[in-house]
């Protein structure tokens, strides 16, 4: 019986432990392939709409004078822009504190046949300048120094 030497055996074993990882990587990404879910602007939609059975993500602004709320108090329509095209959204269920006309929104769901986005989840975008309200009447320096109290 012949013996491996031992630099071989390494060799095996590097080559084994790298296929492993090859396969490992190969399984999660075959695994995740429809749990992607892509973000789209308004003109990405308009340009390349997404297939009705596929969850994709829709961000931009909710135009100004475009929310509507339906009678049945849970349901509301509005229309997402980026400045260059418009899709239009309903959403029911609750809706987030900042989601108001004029501010970011980031819409989960999918699009009808109508060519309205049907969203299942609302995501609302605040500024840079977001001040907590409890910290909204304060001086820079109060606020710094409510803020190290807090630690």
């Amino acid at each position: 019986m012949t013996m491996i030497k031992a630099k071989h055996q390494r060799l095996v074993l590097i080559l084994i432990a790298l296929a492993a990882l090859v396969g490992a990587v190969l399984l999660a990404a075959w695994a995740l392939r429809n749990q992607a879910s892509y973000f789209y602007l308004p003109s990405d939609m308009a340009a390349h709409p997404s297939s009705p059975d596929r969850e994709v993500r829709l961000g931009g602004m909710v135009e100004r004078g475009s929310m509507h709320n339906e009678a049945d108090g849970v349901t509301v329509r509005f229309v997402v822009t980026d400045g260059k095209a418009r899709v239009p959204v309903r959403f029911s269920g609750i809706r987030p504190a900042l989601f108001v006309e004029g501010s970011g929104v980031v819409a989960e769901g999918k699009s009808s046949p109508d060519g309205t986005f049907l969203a299942d989840n609302l995501l609302a975008k605040h500024d840079e300048r977001y001040v907590p309200r409890e910290l909204k009447d304060m001086t820079a320096q109060q606020a710094r120094q409510a803020v190290a109290a807090t630690k």
